[in-house]
C-alpha cells in the first residue's frame, strides 16, 4: 500500500485557504516528502500525520515556495527526538542551499545526507522502492520525480513442495535470498513467478510541457502535475513564466502511453481562487482530472 497526501496546492505564496505545494507519501515504513514550502509542517499536522518519520525529502528546485518551509520542519523533527538520518535529494547545489537555510536551525540531533542529481534522469534506490528524478523545463534547474514500488511475483507453493524445498526456507526465498545447504542451492527464481504490477506516482511542477513528463507519467496510478493557470487566455503568461495551464497538463496525461489512471492538478496561481470552476473543461482533454485541494489523499493498493 502507498499512502499519498497532497499537503498544499498553492504556488508563489501561501494563502489563508491554501498552503504551498508539498507532497507526502508513506510506503513500507518510509515517509517521503517532495518540496517543503512555507507552512508545510502545519499542513502535515492538519492531515494528522507526523513529520518525525520523514526519512527522504526531495526538492524539485530552489525557489522559495518549494523550500522555505524546511528550517521550521527540521526544527520540528528535531524537537520530536528523532535521531535517525534524513536523506535529501535535489539539483546540484543542494547541500549549500540547505546549509544556508540551516543558519536558523544549526543544531539538529540527526544527520542530513545529500544526494545531488547529476544527470537528466537519475534513479535512487531505497529499501523497497525507487525514486527517479527527471529534468523538466523551468527558468532554473528543476526536476520532477517518479516513485515506483515494485512487486515481486507470486510464490508457487506447489513448486516448492515438488522441489522438496524445506518449509523454513520459503519466506527467505520470498524475500529474494539464495540459500545453500547440504542438499543443494535454492534460488528465488525456482519458486517465484514473474514480477507483478507495482505502484507508481509521478509528480512534476514549475515547468513547461516537455515530452519526458508524459513518458514518466506513463502507466502511473497517479499523476500530480502543475496547473498554474485555469482561466482561458493565460497561455502566453504561462509561457513567459515557464509554467503550465490546466489544459497543457491534461494534454500531457492524455499523451502518456499507457495513460495514468488519474491526474491531480496543483501549484495554482494566487489569483486562481476557484480551480474547480475549470475542471469540466479540462476533463474534455483528460477525463479523470481533479483540481486538487489541500489535503487531497488516496491509499493506492496493489492489484490482486
Amino acid at each position: 500500500m502507498l499512502d499519498v497526501c497532497l499537503l498544499g496546492t498553492g504556488g508563489m505564496m501561501p494563502l489563508p485557504y491554501r498552503w504551498l505545494t508539498s507532497l507526502m507519501m508513506r510506503v513500507g515504513g518510509s515517509n517521503i516528502l517532495i518540496d517543503c514550502g512555507e507552512g508545510t509542517q502545519i499542513a502535515i499536522k492538519e492531515k494528522g500525520w507526523s513529520p518525525n518519520p520523514i526519512d527522504v525529502i526531495c526538492f524539485t528546485h530552489f525557489h522559495a515556495d518549494h523550500i522555505s518551509g524546511l528550517p521550521g520542519l527540521l526544527l520540528s523533527i528535531g524537537n520530536s527526538e528523532r535521531t535517525e538520518p534524513i536523506t535529501m535529494i535535489g539539483p546540484k547545489g543542494l547541500a549549500g542551499v540547505v546549509n544556508a537555510l540551516r543558519t536558523i536551525a544549526p543544531e539538529l540531533p540527526f544527520e542530513i545526507r545529500f544526494l545531488e542529481i547529476g544527470q537528466p534522469r537519475q534513479i535512487f534506490t531505497f529499501n523497497g522502492y525507487e525514486i527517479e528524478a527527471f529534468k523538466v523545463s523551468h527558468n532554473v534547474t528543476c526536476y520532477g520525480y517518479t516513485l515506483r514500488v515494485p512487486r515481486t511475483g507470486r510464490f508457487d507453493a506447489d513448486k516448492a513442495k515438488e522441489l522438496n524445498i524445506p518449509l523454513p526456507y520459503w519466506s527467505r526465498l520470498q524475500k529474494g535470498e539464495t540459500i545453500t545447504d547440504e542438499n543443494g542451492t535454492y534460488t528465488p527464481g525456482m519458486v517465484i513467478g514473474p514480477a507483478r504490477r507495482g505502484l507508481q506516482v509521478t509528480y512534476c511542477t514549475d515547468t513547461r510541457p516537455v515530452p519526458v513528463i508524459s513518458e514518466m507519467a506513463s502507466g502511473a496510478d497517479l499523476f500530480i502535475c502543475e496547473g498554474m493557470y485555469g482561466e482561458p487566455g493565460m497561455e502566453e503568461k504561462a509561457r513567459e513564466h515557464r509554467h503550465m495551464t490546466f489544459y497543457e497538463a491534461a494534454r500531457l496525461a492524455s499523451k502518456a502511453n499507457p495513460q495514468p489512471k488519474e491526474l491531480w492538478l496543483t501549484h495554482y496561481s494566487p489569483s486562481l481562487s476557484y480551480p474547480k470552476d475549470y475542471e469540466k473543461e479540462v476533463r474534455k482533454i483528460f477525463k479523470n482530472t481533479h483540481a486538487a485541494r489541500d489535503g487531497r489523499s488516496v491509499s493506492l493498493m496493489f492489484e490482486d
